[in-house]
């Protein structure tokens, strides 16, 4: 294995066993009910193949990752959201020497366990108005209502918010956003 994908699996585990400290948040079981619903149908076959979304999964190898068996909480910016960055940002992170960069923006974009729309609320009603979740890339993201709508701020200030919720599928949920997040 490469250096890399060592410390990628060092932080995925470390990242599970904190995650688990946030129950309200990070309910990590996919429901068997969330699976029957789903069927075969994986977050991988829930991002649209010609996104910009399927398009960076491809090049960090994450889109295997969402294929397999999870379960992920994929928090899935639209291409509107990836024309908000900087122009030619993109671009520089789909090449192969960015690769790094890609996945970890990606992986801030994908919590462990299934996490639902409702699951969310909870949490942010019961830590006063915020809950803090852990991302699959060592990071933190705040999740913070706006009248019914989830938002989620990242380390670098910016916000997203929850504009689809809860598309189920048998290794986890998508949750279509309006921003790309970015780690700190």
């Amino acid at each position: 294995m490469r250096p890399t994908r060592n410390l990628m699996l060092v932080t995925l585990a470390a990242l599970a066993i904190t995650a688990c400290d946030n129950k309200a948040a990070n309910d990590t079981a996919a429901t068997p009910e969330a699976k029957e619903t789903a069927g075969d149908k994986t977050l991988a076959k829930g991002i649209p193949a010609d996104s910009k979304l399927a398009a960076a999964l491809k090049a960090a190898g994450l889109d295997a990752t969402l294929a397999g068996p999870g379960p992920y909480t994929v928090l899935a910016p639209d291409d509107a959201a990836f024309e908000k960055l900087p122009a030619g940002a993109l671009d520089t992170l789909m090449k192969p020497e960015s690769r790094a960069d890609l996945t970890a923006l990606l992986t801030y974009h994908i919590l462990p366990g299934t996490i639902l729309a409702s699951d969310i609320s909870k949490a942010i009603d019961a830590g006063q108005g915020k809950t803090v979740l852990a991302t699959m890339g060592g990071g933190t993201l705040t999740a913070t209502k706006e009248g019914d709508s989830v938002v989620l701020s990242d380390g670098a200030g910016g916000k997203a918010k929850v504009t689809q919720a809860d598309d189920k599928r048998s290794n986890g949920v998508i949750h279509r956003i309006d921003g790309v997040l970015m780690p700190s």
